[in-house]
């Protein structure tokens, strides 16, 4: 199931018209669902919190639906770290499959080494840690941090086996109807070189800390996912 790969990394870099970040909140709780072809086939809960200088992030997806029909499955994302001066510092990233655990993932970040120390599938490997890289959970949080509304995204992501680079523009500012409700959004998409790559588009809260509200994922094959937020309480 693709519904983990809905997360996105960037690093914003500079427009003075861009709007301040908000507050961090101390806690955040949201829940997406996922559709393809107009069909409800998942559902995502997560939790942010924050106590001093440190961060914890989770994630649950579980198939949903007629899907669940042909592959009951759960996928848990977990990020910790700290928080710096520009945001979230991820140090340990994980990810479990409950029908696949041979391609759990389990990711440590040594940013004094720069490298990212990665276990999958029974091996061991280290790759070059770029600076500010995040993984594939904390990316979405790390909007909170950033200036909303730059024209151009620079990004450095790890789904813990290695780090790649990406590119997104801002598309417009529209205002976004979701279950949970109407927000007023920044909306991106990833600027791809050729056919092989994945598509995405992001449409971020402008008024709700910068969270993601609607994500549309399309891979090289043809499949279209959209997760679209059910609900979002912060304090």
């Amino acid at each position: 199931m693709k519904a983990a790969a809905f997360v996105l990394a960037f690093t914003l870099a500079g427009s003075a018209a861009a709007a301040p970040a908000p507050a961090v909140p101390a806690r955040v709780e949201a829940e997406y669902q996922i559709a393809a072809a107009g069909l409800v086939i998942g559902r995502v809960r997560e939790t942010f919190t924050r106590e001093g200088d440190a961060y914890r992030l989770e994630s649950t997806t579980r198939t949903e639906g007629v899907f669940k029909l042909f592959r009951d499955d759960t996928i848990v994302l977990r990020s910790e770290g700290r928080i710096g001066p520009a945001g979230l510092v991820p140090l340990r990233f994980e990810q479990r499959q409950a029908g696949s655990k041979g391609h759990d993932t389990v990711a440590t970040f040594d940013w004094a080494g720069k490298v990212l120390r990665s276990e999958h599938g029974g091996e061991t490997k280290t790759v070059d840690l770029p600076a500010g890289t995040q993984d594939r959970l904390s990316v979405m949080y790390q909007f909170m941090f950033e200036p909303l509304g730059r024209p151009r995204v620079e990004v450095y992501m790890s789904n813990g086996r290695k780090v790649d680079r990406y590119s997104y523009r801002l598309v417009d500012s529209p205002s976004v109807s979701t279950p949970a409700g109407e927000f007023r959004t920044a909306h991106y998409e990833r600027l791809t070189q050729d056919e092989k790559e994945n598509r995405a588009q992001l449409w971020l809260a402008a008024e709700r800390f910068h969270l993601p509200v609607r994500v549309v994922f399309e891979d090289a094959k043809g499949l279209r996912l959209e997760q679209s937020l059910v609900s979002l309480s912060t304090r």
